[in-house]
């Protein structure tokens, strides 16, 4: 059969399998705002986002009820209908990109970052060290009491030995 004229791509699967895999990336590119794959995958994904986007631009009940059924996670279609379709409120269209990133050395195939039109890397990079500078405090704390309690195991050790070898001394004597 000839690939001409298809609207969709199937990716080898049957149709229920094809839903899961769209829905799961549609639903992580809603959460993080961006998700590497491969770049027919992104391709169709685009399509499901960028519909669903437009759909939650009227804002209504029945737009939501509709995403609910085509993506049954409420907190994607929560960030859909209160954050991203505000968000692209006067943009006509075109709300992600996609940035080809080189192969995958496992099966070489082509990979790419799928990401809204507005995503701030630098703005996601300062989050996530903030986040590792918080992380980090606790884990200074807790190396300065690791050190002091191994100094205080590695005393209590020489103790044992010293008496230990006390102990052989006194027993061949």
């Amino acid at each position: 059969m000839s690939s001409h004229r298809r609207r969709v791509k199937h990716f080898d699967r049957k149709s229920g399998p094809r839903k899961a895999l769209l829905r799961g990336l549609v639903t992580s590119l809603i959460e993080h705002g961006r998700i590497t794959t491969t770049v027919d995958r992104a391709k169709e994904v685009r399509r499901h986002v960028e519909k669903a986007i437009t759909l939650g631009k009227k804002g209504d009940l029945a737009t939501t009820r509709l995403l609910m059924s085509r993506y049954p996670n409420k907190e994607a279609v929560a960030t859909i209908m209160k954050d991203l379709s505000p968000r692209f409120k006067t943009r006509p269209g075109g709300y992600t990109r996609i940035i080809k990133i080189g192969r995958r050395p496992g099966d070489t195939a082509e990979m790419a970052f799928l990401e809204f039109v507005d995503y701030d890397f630098e703005a996601k990079g300062a989050a996530k060290e903030e986040a590792k500078a918080a992380k980090a405090e606790p884990k200074a704390a807790k190396k300065t009491v690791k050190k002091a309690t191994t100094k205080l195991v590695a005393a209590k050790k020489k103790s044992v030995k010293k008496t230990q070898k006390k102990a052989r001394a006194a027993a061949r004597a």
